[in-house]
């Protein structure tokens, strides 16, 4: 007796699908796509970035491109006999940071736990060689090493990789932070050894950044409040006695500190930079002297295309405008903590968090620095200040927090 084949269901049909045959069984369905994996995880991250953090990164690079174009053609024409030596070499790495950027974006961040100690080890080969292997800087500074054409100061990497053990260690033991030891003495030995690493550059603010950037994180990650209260009195108090005491620090530092209680100390000398600061800042006024305008930056302001372009950034903008640069670093940091906020993944949250806490930590004490509120620490201001290593680190960081943006949105795709 011949098998019978099922009539086909027509579309609408309540009549219910046979079970599958043995040969319908067969059909050859639409395969799903390849996913590139690596160690068990997806290396590329679906969903969409975040367009208004992106949007803010862009924004504050390209005005701090004009601005470091517009605060160092002389001195750059002065010392280089070419205009466009500083913003040739800016132009051509901040390309290079777009580019990592972007592909980091795309990248599973939790990745990055899987290089974790390979990052590390990197890290700190590279805070011990320059130790050792260092350009030649008055003062004694080992802050930079030359390999082949380009110039790296690692305690630009040392940041983000402070960021990432700590948003490691955190994850893993939130639970135990409001104690003693895993809250306070453990994430602080692992600031301490950064620390004292970048400290033996003779980079003081290098070494209070990182301080600052982990006591942030610190706090974010549940440290007992009254304990964590009692170090920051400590701190202080330990501040203060430098304060005090500023023969106790290196010789320039000291100098640094005595110029900023003594305003007449030294004014052809360690007041020269601050004081034609204050004096940039002054002749902006309230709209500013013009973009170009700036009379300062003209051998005045020493050395503009660094720790002191915010300076020019006033005296040719104005306080108006650069009151609105504040606020586009402001909501930088405020997106930044929103998009933490919106992840479930805890190393992603701190990840996030440490990283536009580092931005934040960075502008705020730039600008306290710039304005003779506090001593000259030689601290750069970010996405504006000249430095190849810092701005393709800087962005690349960026690129992370697009990617934890990406994995936070992917629900939406």
């Amino acid at each position: 007796m011949s098998e019978r084949l099922a009539p086909p269901v027509r579309r609408g049909s309540n009549q219910p699908p046979k079970e599958n045959t043995p040969d319908e069984a067969t059909v050859i369905r639409r395969p799903k796509g390849r996913r590139l994996t690596l160690f068990g995880m997806d290396v590329l991250t679906v969903g969409g970035m975040d367009v208004i953090f992106f949007g803010i990164v862009i924004a504050l690079l390209t005005i701090g491109l004009i601005m470091l174009f517009s605060a160092t053609y002389p001195y750059a024409l002065y010392k280089y006999k070419d205009s466009y030596h500083f913003i040739k070499k800016q132009l051509m790495y901040s390309a290079l940071g777009i580019a990592v950027m972007l592909l980091i974006s795309k990248i599973n961040y939790r990745l990055i736990l899987k290089f974790k100690w390979v990052i590390l080890v990197i890290t700190v080969g590279l805070l011990l060689v320059v130790l050792v292997y260092h350009t030649d800087v008055p003062g004694g500074f080992k802050r930079w090493m030359q390999i082949g054409p380009i110039t790296i100061q690692p305690s630009d990497i040392a940041k983000f990789t402070l960021v990432v053990m700590l948003a490691d260690y955190i994850s893993h033991h939130h639970k135990q932070m409001h104690k003693l030891i895993p809250g306070i003495v453990y994430p602080m030995c692992i600031i301490a050894g950064f620390c004292g690493l970048v400290f033996l550059e003779h980079h003081n603010s290098g070494t209070l950044l990182l301080l600052m950037i982990g006591i942030a994180m610190m706090w974010c990650g549940g440290s007992n409040a009254k304990i964590y209260a009692i170090g920051l009195a400590l701190l202080a108090a330990v501040a203060v006695f430098i304060i005090m005491n500023p023969e106790v620090m290196q010789q320039y530092a000291g100098e640094r500190i005595k110029a900023w209680l003594d305003k007449d100390f030294d004014p052809l000398g360690a007041r020269w930079q601050t004081n034609n600061s204050l004096y940039a800042i002054g002749s902006g006024g309230f709209w500013g002297a013009g973009l170009g305008n700036s009379k300062q930056k003209f051998l005045y302001v020493s050395e503009p295309q660094n720790d002191f372009i915010f300076s020019i950034v006033c005296e040719e903008l104005g306080f108006v405008r650069s009151a609105l640069i504040i606020a586009l670093f402001g909501a930088l940091f405020v997106k930044g903590i929103q998009i933490a906020g919106h992840t479930t993944d805890r190393f992603g949250k701190f990840l996030v968090i440490g990283i536009v806490s580092q931005v934040a930590i960075q502008t705020i004490f730039n600008i306290l620095v710039v304005t003779d509120t506090v001593p000259n620490t030689g601290i750069s201001l970010p996405f504006f200040s000249y430095g190849g290593t810092a701005i393709v680190m800087l962005l690349a960081e960026m690129g992370v927090v697009l990617s934890v943006s990406r994995k936070s949105n992917q629900k939406k795709v």
